[in-house]
C-alpha cells in the first residue's frame, strides 16, 4: 500500500511546474487527496483481501460477459454457414471468407476514433454505449438478403467492437495491480464465445420454426447482448471512484493502492507527445508484429472450426455441440498459464514461448494426418486453440509496460491494429478451392506460431535492457521524487523509477 502523507498532494503543487513536461494530475491522486482524512492511512491484508473478492466476484464476471458477448457473434458466422446461411444469403465464392474478414476492416478503421473516444471520456460507459451498437447490428444481421447487406453491418460490428479488448484491459488497469492483471484478463477473454455459441447453435436446432435456423441464431445472440448492455450503462464502472458495488471505504483504498502501477487510474487529457513516444517505441511494434501472429490463426478458426468438425462427418447439431470444447480448452489453458506468470516472477516471456508450443504441436498434428481420420483430426484442432494463452500474457504485458493516459490507449490501438490485419488475414488461407484440407491455412497457421516466438523472445529482451539502462541512468541522477510518479500523467519512458515486466 503506498503511505501518501497529507502533504504528498496539495493544490500549490498541482499548480507548481512539474520537473516533467507539463502533465495532469490523476484524479486518483485528488481523490485521495480529499478523502484520506476520513480512513486510517492502511487497511489490514485480511480486509484488503476481502475488497479484491469482492472486486472478483462482481467485476470480473461483468467484464468476461461483456467482452464474451462481443466475441460470440464473430465466431457465429461459422455456425450459421451450416444452418443454410450461405445458400441463403446467396453468397459466391470468397464472399464468406470476407465476410469473416470485413468485421476486422471495421475494427481497423474503427481504431483510431474509437481510442481517441477511449481517452476522452468515461471509459465504462463508451464500453456498454458501443456493446449496445454491434448488439444492435447482430440483430439486423437476420434481416440480410445479400452480400452487400451482410458486409456493411458486419463492418459496423467491428467498428464498434474495437473497444472489447482495450476497453476491458483499461478498467482491469484501474482496479488491479500489475502482477494481478494477468489472471484476471485470463477469465474475461476466455474463450467462452465458443461455448455458449455452440450451445446457442445446438438449441435453434432443436426449434421446429418456419424462420431459418440461422436467424434464430442472430436473434439470440443479438437479444442477449442487448439487453446485458442496456443494464451496463449504469452498472458498469470507469474506475474505483465512480464503482457502484463499492462502498466509499472500500473505492477509497482500491483507489489508493492501484495508484502504485504508475500507469495512471482516470485521467481524460489527451497529449500528441505521448503518441508521438508510442510510435517511437520499438516495444509497440514487437506486439504489434506478435498480434498479427497470433491472430491469423484466431481469423481463421473463428470462421472455420465449425466447418471443419461439419467436413469430418458430424450433422450441423452435433458440429455445433464439437465445437464448445474449444472454448473449454482454450480458457482452461489461459488460465493455467496466466496463473504460471503469477508464480514466476518476470517470467510471463518464457510461459507464453512454452504456450505457444502446443499450437504448433496442433498445426502438425492437423496438417500430417489423414483429413478422414477423426480423433487425429479432433486432437490437432483443440490443441490449436491454446493459442490463446500466449495472446492473453501479451495483453497483460502491454498493460503492465505502457504507462501515460494517452499512450495506454495509443498502445492499444496499435496493438489492435495488428489483431485487426492478422484476423483479416487469417479466413483468406482457407481458401474455398482447397475444402476440405485447406493447406493453405494450415501452413499459415504453423508458420505464425513460430513467429510469435521470435516476437516475444525479442520484447523480453528490449524490457530487460531498457530496465538496464534506467538504472544506469537513476544511479547518475537520483533526485527525483518517486511520488511524483504516482500522481502525474508520465509515460514509462518518463518515470524514471518505472520498471518493464518481462
Amino acid at each position: 500500500m503506498i503511505d501518501i502523507k497529507q502533504d504528498a498532494i496539495s493544490i500549490r503543487q498541482q499548480q507548481e511546474p512539474h520537473p516533467e513536461p507539463p502533465s495532469q494530475v490523476d484524479k486518483a491522486a485528488i481523490y485521495i487527496q480529499n478523502n484520506q482524512h476520513k480512513y486510517p492511512p492502511d487497511i489490514t491484508e485480511e480486509d484488503e483481501s476481502k475488497i479484491i473478492r469482492k472486486l472478483d466476484f462482481i467485476l470480473i464476471p461483468i467484464l468476461f460477459f461483456t467482452s464474451t458477448m462481443g466475441a460470440v457473434d464473430k465466431v457465429s458466422l461459422s455456425t450459421a454457414a451450416i444452418y443454410g446461411f450461405v445458400e441463403d444469403t446467396n453468397l459466391k465464392g470468397q464472399q464468406f471468407s470476407w465476410l469473416g474478414s470485413i468485421l476486422f476492416i471495421g475494427s481497423l478503421c474503427g481504431m483510431i476514433p474509437m481510442s481517441y473516444i477511449l481517452s476522452k471520456y468515461p471509459l465504462g460507459k463508451v464500453l456498454a454505449v458501443s456493446s449496445l451498437l454491434w448488439s444492435g447490428f447482430t440483430l439486423l444481421l437476420c434481416t440480410c438478403q445479400n452480400f452487400t447487406e451482410l458486409a456493411i453491418l458486419r463492418f459496423l460490428m467491428g467498428f464498434f467492437e474495437c473497444v472489447i479488448v482495450p476497453g476491458c484491459t483499461l478498467i482491469v488497469g484501474r482496479f488491479y495491480q500489475k502482477q494481478e492483471q494477468g489472471i484476471r484478463l485470463s477469465f474475461i477473454l476466455a474463450f467462452a464465445s465458443s461455448v455458449i455459441n455452440g450451445f446457442l447453435s445446438w438449441l435453434v436446432g432443436y426449434f421446429n420454426s418456419s424462420i431459418p435456423a440461422w436467424k434464430l441464431l442472430y436473434l439470440l445472440v443479438g437479444g442477449i447482448s442487448f439487453l446485458w448492455s442496456l443494464l451496463m450503462i449504469y452498472y458498469l464502472p470507469d474506475s474505483p471512484m465512480n464503482c457502484k458495488f463499492l462502498n466509499d471505504r472500500e473505492k477509497f483504498y482500491i483507489t489508493k493502492r492501484v495508484l502504485i502501477n504508475k500507469t495512471g487510474v482516470e485521467i481524460n487529457d489527451f497529449k500528441w507527445g505521448q503518441i508521438k513516444e508510442s510510435f517511437l517505441d520499438v516495444k509497440t511494434y514487437m506486439i504489434f508484429f506478435f498480434n498479427i501472429g497470433i491472430n491469423i490463426p484466431n481469423g481463421g478458426l473463428s470462421t472455420f472450426t465449425t466447418i471443419i468438425i461439419n467436413n469430418l462427418g458430424f450433422n450441423p447439431m452435433h458440429s455445433s455441440l464439437m465445437t464448445i470444447p474449444t472454448g473449454v480448452i482454450a480458457t482452461i489453458a489461459t488460465i493455467f498459464f496466466n496463473w504460471l506468470c503469477t508464480k514466476l516472477d518476470n517470467r510471463r516471456c518464457c510461459v507464453a514461448c512454452a504456450s505457444l508450443l502446443v499450437p504448433i504441436i496442433g498445426s502438425s498434428i492437423l496438417y500430417g494426418c489423414d483429413r478422414s481420420s477423426i480423433a487425429p483430426q479432433l486432437v490437432g484442432l483443440y490443441l490449436l486453440y491454446f493459442y490463446f494463452a500466449p495472446y492473453v500474457i501479451l495483453i497483460s504485458l502491454a498493460q503492465a509496460n505502457s504507462a501515460g493516459n494517452t499512450k495506454k490507449s495509443t498502445v492499444y490501438s496499435i496493438n489492435y491494429t495488428g489483431y485487426c490485419i492478422g484476423a483479416l488475414i487469417g479466413p483468406q488461407t482457407f481458401r474455398a478451392n482447397q475444402s476440405p484440407t485447406y493447406t493453405g491455412g494450415f501452413i499459415a497457421m504453423l508458420v505464425s506460431f513460430c513467429f510469435c516466438i521470435v516476437m516475444t523472445g525479442s520484447y523480453c529482451l528490449t524490457c530487460k535492457y531498457e530496465n538496464r539502462k534506467k538504472e544506469r541512468e537513476l544511479k547518475q541522477n537520483n533526485n527525483e521524487d518517486e511520488k511524483n510518479e504516482y500522481f502525474y500523467d508520465l509515460t514509462d519512458k518518463q518515470q524514471k523509477y518505472f520498471r518493464y515486466t518481462t
